[in-house]
């Protein structure tokens, strides 16, 4: 259903909007003159602050206020609050053995790559262990996908009283505004509390804009990456399914700080391995916008590309 989704809409993915922010030029091209409506729940206790959001683009824009509306619900229909808290313990534990599958895995996959030779011999050995790489990677996805849909069978299906009162109150926010903001922070957290009260269906129809964790987590796969953790160099991992409104894209935000563009292995590998998704670098300034299903316009796009280098992405 995603891509249907995705056809019936304008939508659009930026880059980080701290420095220079351009929601106002992506507003301005695509047309939407508000009200907006704003979801900031991966900034946690900061959410609602968005005094400097609405000075930018110069137009009404309500906070749907999803993270305080979480903990209200959870407070009061503690079986939710419960069963939602043991789902995260669970994916948590998915999520520990998951890395340390990778990290081996990886660590094969850096041992071949740094063999010197191009014999038969070693390029399928390569491809073996990339092969190895991707196939966990889409395990990790389907049992996740499992996990949040056995909750959401479990828990969704049935009535819920205080979660249901606040859908309400989001549908009729969303059904006057002009368009969606999400915004970005904590992805774990803003993935949260889209699924907790069901963003696709609230979402559906309306133009959509979203930048930094806020486009990761509307991704088919959120892939948590950093190549310079403080602790050493890590390998990107797959955190779960994202929402899948804008599908065929890893979103990559603020990937010069956080990725070695520099080096061509890398880029090479992180391009294959999650292909065929095309792997963006969004930084201050990008911007890419669909209209109708298609691509309109891309502005300061980097994908990673299979050559080991990052290029310029246009339509």
């Amino acid at each position: 259903m995603a891509p249907t989704i995705a056809r019936m809409r304008d939508y659009a993915v930026l880059g980080p909007q701290f420095h220079a922010p351009n929601l106002s030029s992506c507003l301005a091209a695509l047309g939407i003159a508000g009200p907006l409506v704003a979801v900031t729940a991966g900034w946690q206790e900061r959410e609602g602050e968005i005094e400097e959001l609405r000075e930018h683009v110069k137009l009404p824009v309500t906070d749907l206020q999803l993270y305080a509306r979480a903990e209200q619900v959870y407070a009061a229909d503690p079986a939710l609050a419960r069963a939602a808290r043991e789902r995260q313990e669970r994916l948590q534990e998915m999520q520990d053995f998951y890395r340390m599958r990778l990290m081996a895995l990886m660590g094969a996959l850096a041992e071949l790559d740094a063999q010197e030779g191009s014999s038969a011999t070693l390029r399928r050995a390569r491809r073996g262990a990339l092969g190895d790489v991707r196939r966990l990677d889409r395990t990790h996805v389907a049992a996740t996908r499992a996990e949040h849909d056995r909750f959401a069978r479990d828990w969704r299906a049935s009535p819920r009283a205080a979660l249901e009162a606040h859908v309400e109150v989001l549908e009729r926010a969303i059904a006057g505004a002009r368009a969606i903001l999400v915004a970005g922070g904590h992805v774990a957290v803003l993935l949260n509390r889209l699924r907790l009260f069901g963003f696709e269906a609230l979402a559906r129809g309306k133009p959509l804009i979203a930048w930094s964790a806020g486009a990761m987590a509307l991704s088919d796969r959120v892939v948590l990456f950093h190549d310079r953790p403080p602790q050493g160099a890590a390998h990107a991992e797959i955190l779960e399914p994202g929402l899948g409104l804008m599908p065929g894209i890893v979103a990559l935000p603020h990937g010069h700080v956080r990725l070695a563009l520099e080096d061509p292995q890398r880029v090479r590998q992180f391009a294959r391995r999650f292909a065929p998704a095309r792997c963006l670098v969004l930084e201050h300034g990008s911007s890419l916008r669909w209209h109708g299903g298609r691509l309109a316009a891309a502005r300061d796009v980097r994908r990673l590309a299979r050559s080991g280098q990052p290029v310029e992405y246009d339509t």
